[in-house]
């Protein structure tokens, strides 16, 4: 019953999303059919780069000598689990006229479907169903507008660019360090990743710069303040330059003491008094990171947790569009739907009906910009109402999240005052700043998310004074401070500061080569490489604190800057995106990854490695023979020391008890 158009969706809920707006209604294991299509699906990938050894029989064995290894033709497996919906795809494509790839609207999305039509030797007509929400409006919109297969083709070539270079580095490099450990008597797997590495750097290198910072200790003099009518303010002491650090802070207790004795009793002369009207637009909606950042700020939510959490919203729910953005403006197109999401909105939640009824859609907002677009646009709540009783209690927050940042578009700026007071006293000089609201604006409705420079001065509205005025002095107080180490990052400041890498980039010469926009990983990857340096026990949760653990650290010290350092990921990353925009095609991207390659396992194989103590996973023991280390290894009698030098020197000691069949060392 399978119709000459496929429909390759990415798992079994799209599938089934998009097979009732087409009317497969027809239900088997493997497929949904109606009238002339067949929807099917995946589930994430269902080919996996194959092994090392299944390029050849002498990669079973880890060892330098038969590295590096560079697959030439590359190789794709079926994943044993998933062999059975493969060969259902497999049947259906061989006696297909046109497939529509309805991945993931992503680069990972245009892989997992393309990966199969080149396995399967695809060669009919391909469209594309570029998906931004699951809700029934949302496909059928899409439905109506499907893109040319070629237009996305590229996104292909980025998709393999990435698994191939992950292969390379992640293969050949967790081989070459662990190979070399182990022939020092370590017995601990030194993997070596493309975007973790360089993420376990960016944490090594913060811990580090907390302990070595010496804190410096500075005075602040405030002197308080009244006016004729009785008020108060306060106003602070602006030392000179001479006594002072680069940003302006009092070096010298006593002379800030001295100068808190001279002014009792007196009084300050306003010198000048100027106040600015300041406007504040809305934040924007969210990308995927930047909620990420928030949730992990306001409620402590993990990196996985959060992007798991917008997922359920975006496939089960159908509440939000899509979530793996890396966006946060929308399409000028979209502004003619934000009455009807907004409706959707207040059909969810009547208590927001008030806020809707205020909102201003017509309103010219910063948000709509054609030329801000990615793949993606920014992530926002769906044309179609949610049941709010089905989700969960995260699952509230995040959505509430996204629907307040997006209904915030259509109110207007939050406007304040600021005003700034020179004072002169003695001769000394003095500054008091302050902030007035005036137009609540957007913050009506979100409050402080978002803040502005309004808040982080945190300053009151300073009472009403001229120039001229004198202003007796109420108290003046000298408070001892000290200067601040970075802070640890968290989830959410490592998500931002991988995102952000570019701004860490101290090479000039990386500076003019990588865009502001460069990051390590992607969107959608980046919680990930957190969570499995966690689980490898290279960083550390301390409270909401993430620290490198000492095998964190010692793996860092041990591999060349060229694999730790950021810059590297970022230039590789961005040359990602040079292949999805078609102005880099994947063979010269991986004859550079291949180049590279060569060099780093060379490097090893030449210079060797100091493997730090911290690697170590317990007591070392010298072999009895030959005097080489020896490793820790199982067999079905147990526990046993073997020689590194194996297979040259076959020595082995029985762990707990006498010695294992001692072999002296044999010839080869």
């Amino acid at each position: 019953m399978a119709g000459d158009t496929v429909y390759l969706c990415e798992k079994p809920s799209q599938a089934r999303d998009i097979a009732r707006i087409l009317g497969a209604t027809h239900k088997t294991k493997h497929y949904l059919a109606g009238s002339g299509v067949t929807v099917t699906w995946c589930f994430g990938h269902l080919l996996e780069m194959a092994a090392p050894d299944c390029y050849g029989d002498e990669y079973k064995r880890w060892s330098l000598d038969t590295l590096p290894i560079i697959p030439d033709p590359w190789r794709l497996d079926v994943r044993p689990k998933v062999k059975a919906q493969y060969n259902a795809i497999e049947q259906l494509l061989g006696k297909a006229r046109h497939v529509v790839v309805a991945t993931d609207a992503d680069r990972e999305g245009e892989t997992i479907a393309r990966e199969l039509l080149d396995r399967c030797a695809y060669r009919g007509r391909i469209s594309r169903l570029w998906l931004s929400a699951l809700d029934d409006a949302s496909i059928r919109k899409a439905l109506g507008r499907l893109k040319d297969g070629a237009e996305t083709e590229a996104l292909y070539h980025a998709g393999l660019g990435r698994a191939r270079a992950d292969w390379l580095v992640g293969m050949n490099l967790t081989r070459a360090y662990t190979a070399m450990a182990r022939s020092q008597g370590h017995d601990r797997l030194l993997p070596v990743g493309r975007v973790q590495t360089p993420t376990l750097r960016l944490v090594v290198d913060r811990d580090r710069a907390i302990e070595s910072f010496k804190p410096v200790p500075y005075w602040d003099l405030v002197a308080t303040l009244a006016t004729d009518a009785g008020e108060t303010f306060d106003a602070q002491w602006q030392p000179p330059a001479d006594m002072t650090d680069a940003k302006g802070r009092c070096l010298n207790e006593e002379a800030a003491r001295r100068m808190a004795q001279q002014i009792e009793g007196d009084a300050a002369r306003v010198t000048a008094a100027e106040t600015t009207r300041k406007r504040a637009s809305a934040p924007l909606p969210y990308d995927l990171g930047t909620l990420q950042q928030d949730a992990n700020k306001t409620a402590d939510m993990g990196a996985q947790a959060v992007l798991s959490t917008v997922q359920a919203l975006y496939e089960t729910h159908k509440a939000v569009t899509y979530p793996r953005t890396d966006c946060r403006y929308l399409p000028t197109s979209m502004q003619g739907e934000a009455d009807a999401v907004l409706d959707a909105m207040a059909r969810t939640d009547p208590r927001v009906a008030g806020a809707v009824e205020g909102a201003n859609t017509s309103r010219q907002a910063r948000v709509f910009n054609d030329g801000k677009i990615t793949a993606h646009h920014a992530m926002i709540p769906t044309t179609e109402p949610a049941d709010l009783g089905r989700m969960s209690d995260t699952e509230r927050l995040i959505y509430r999240m996204i629907r307040t940042r997006y209904l915030a578009q259509f109110y207007p700026d939050h406007e304040y005052d600021r005003t700034v007071l020179a004072l002169d006293m003695g001769g000394a000089a003095f500054r008091a700043t302050g902030n007035g609201v005036v137009v609540a604006g957007w913050k009506a409705v979100t409050g402080h998310a978002g803040a502005d420079e309004a808040d982080q001065a945190g300053n009151a509205r300073l009472p009403i004074v001229r120039e001229g005025d004198r202003c007796p002095v109420q108290g003046a107080a000298v408070q001892a401070k000290q200067t601040q180490p970075p802070a640890h990052y968290t989830e959410g400041t490592l998500l931002a500061a991988m995102k952000n890498v570019a701004s860490l980039v101290t090479d000039e010469r990386l500076k003019k080569i990588l865009k502001d926009t460069a990051g390590l990983g992607t969107e959608a990857t980046r919680a990930g490489i957190i969570s499995t340096l966690i689980e490898r026990r290279f960083l550390a949760q301390k409270k909401k604190k993430l620290v490198a653990t000492d095998g964190g650290r010692a793996l860092i010290d041990m591999l060349p800057r060229a694999i730790t350092n950021p810059d590297t990921t970022a230039v590789w990353e961005q040359a990602l995106d040079e292949i999805s925009a078609g102005r880099m095609t994947l063979d010269d991207f991986v004859t550079r990854q291949t180049q590279w390659i060569h060099k780093a396992v060379s490097q090893v194989q030449q210079h060797g490695l100091n493997v730090p103590q911290g690697i170590a996973t317990g007591p070392q023991k010298q072999c009895p023979e030959c005097d080489k280390p020896m490793r820790k290894r199982k067999s079905r009698h147990g526990a046993f020391w073997g020689c590194t030098g194996y297979p040259d020197c076959r020595a082995t000691v029985q762990i707990g008890g006498g010695k294992k069949g001692r072999q002296k060392k044999q010839a080869t």
